[in-house]
């Protein structure tokens, strides 16, 4: 069914082949995939009276599978409770992080991205406005990335291109003569400048006039976009530009669960309103009375009999979806535990082996989103520094260290229990003892714990306690 529906979304001949692939694959995880077929559901004829086949009908049952998993992973990955904190050796670059982190509502914004690269890729665009950091999520189904052949993992430059209409170029500040045309938009980045192309009709010439006065120059010498791959693997696109999908594993069962559960709903009407068949010599030929409420009135030698369906049906079709769910999930690394089987609370490490194949798929995410993502805006960001006047809650801060380390400090999957926290500080504790490990490293174990941002001042405030308590006991 998930073929048939690929082949009915138009192809547009203008655009490369995977634009049509990021579009479908953003349909399934928006939930317009449907969008495209005429009929709704519980149309069964035409005006003509012709039968409305099933993969023509949108079905009336949406189950938002791939979704729901995309948000599980991501709820792992950037949520208020999983978010990295930005750590450096330098204390005045993890200062100025930790607000910038704050001020541009970070966790908001890498939530943003990875669940829209969830289709393969994402794009974030970092800008400086009146020396204010802003970071902007792009979608990349019209983007395309050029690397740099001497360094392959550096970007050289990205261009966007794409379809847009006179009207809403008009109510953008353009100037179009024909509102109801089709035109051209396009923009590029380099590392010295963001142009921007007039909008031109489709078919003209390309590449367009410079629009000089939207373009401007930012002298970061680097481009300043950061490219995200989704996940390791075969591109779902077949680009290289793009990572492996999210959900591609799932999409097929899930367009199956939608249309068993929508014909399943089917039945269950039909079973409390049955058709009533009648035989009655007297009525004309093809006479057929819908619906068990009608009285009856038949010949000595008529007859008349509802077209009832069993009720084994039903149950076979919730088995066969409940299976169709197991599989899906199993495949794309879902969150298969059932709430009803979780009797009591459990620890932090027990929650992890039970969603053993959800934290799988979202350690990898945080090496996509992290490690390629969020540590390469930060890097832009201090490159940033170096050219611009940056302002953080109205304070202006001082050009970041270039060559400062960068790192990300993840936190545990789960929130630790009281007897987990106990059992941890009696074990370092232990270790800080017989000089196996330094405070320091102590205190970084459990700063996410506590709340701690900076762990000298943890050091500091654990040194006086114990100087004061020597001096007393002395």
């Amino acid at each position: 069914m998930f073929d048939t529906l690929y082949d009915l979304i138009p192809r547009d001949s203008d655009y490369p082949d995977r634009v049509r692939k990021l579009t479908i694959l953003n349909r399934v995880l928006d939930g317009t995939l449907y969008d495209t077929l005429p009929y709704h559901f519980h149309e069964e004829r035409t005006e003509a009276g012709e039968y409305i086949p099933l993969r023509q009908r949108r079905p009336s049952v949406r189950y938002p599978l791939c979704r729901i998993v995309v948000e599980d992973s991501v709820s792992l990955l950037f949520s208020e409770g999983h978010f990295p904190t930005i750590d450096s050796p330098d204390r005045a670059v993890r200062a100025a992080f930790a607000n910038i982190a704050k001020e541009t509502r970070l966790n908001l914004t890498m939530t943003d991205a990875a669940m829209r690269g969830a289709i393969g890729s994402v794009a974030l665009l970092l800008r400086v406005l009146q020396g204010r950091i802003f970071v902007d999520v792009l979608d990349t189904i019209y983007l395309t990335p050029t690397w740099d052949p001497q360094a392959p993992d550096t970007l050289a430059r990205v261009d966007e291109r794409y379809k847009v209409s006179g009207a809403d170029l008009r109510r953008n500040g353009y100037d179009i003569d024909d509102p109801g045309g089709q035109y051209w938009f396009a923009r590029s980045w380099d590392t010295e400048s963001e142009t921007w192309f007039l909008p031109t009709p489709i078919g003209s010439p390309f590449p367009p006039a410079i629009d000089s006065a939207r373009s401007v120059s930012h002298r970061l010498g680097a481009v300043p976009i950061v490219w995200i791959r989704n996940l390791p693997g075969l591109s779902t696109t077949g680009d290289i530009a793009d990572g492996a999908c999210t959900f591609s594993a799932a999409m097929h069962s899930q367009v199956e669960i939608d249309y068993q559960l929508s014909q399943l709903g089917r039945g269950l009407k039909y079973s409390s309103d049955p058709t009533l068949l009648l035989k009655d010599p007297a009525l004309p030929d093809g006479a057929l009375i819908r619906g068990a409420g009608n009285a009856l009135v038949v010949s000595e030698k008529g007859d008349a009999r509802l077209l009832e369906i069993g009720g084994t049906a039903s149950a076979a079709v919730i088995e066969y979806v409940r299976t169709l769910r197991e599989l899906a999930l199993e495949s794309i690394h879902g969150n298969r535990a059932s709430p009803e089987r979780v009797t009591a609370a459990h620890s932090g490490r027990a929650l992890e082996l039970l969603n053993q194949g959800l934290i799988w798929l979202a350690d990898n995410l945080r090496t996509s989103y992290g490690e390629s993502g969020l540590l390469q805006l930060t890097r832009l960001i201090v490159r940033a520094s170096q050219v611009y006047t940056i302002m953080v809650f109205g304070q202006e801060i001082a050009p970041l260290s270039p060559v400062a380390p960068i790192s990300l400090k993840w936190p545990r999957w789960y929130p630790t229990t009281a007897d987990d926290r106990q059992k941890d500080v009696q074990s370092l504790t232990t270790l800080v003892t017989t000089g196996c490990i330094s405070r320091e490293t102590a205190l970084k174990v459990i700063a996410g714990c506590y709340d701690l941002e900076f762990v000298e001042d943890g050091i500091t405030s654990a040194t006086l306690d114990n100087t004061s308590r020597d001096q007393n006991d002395s």
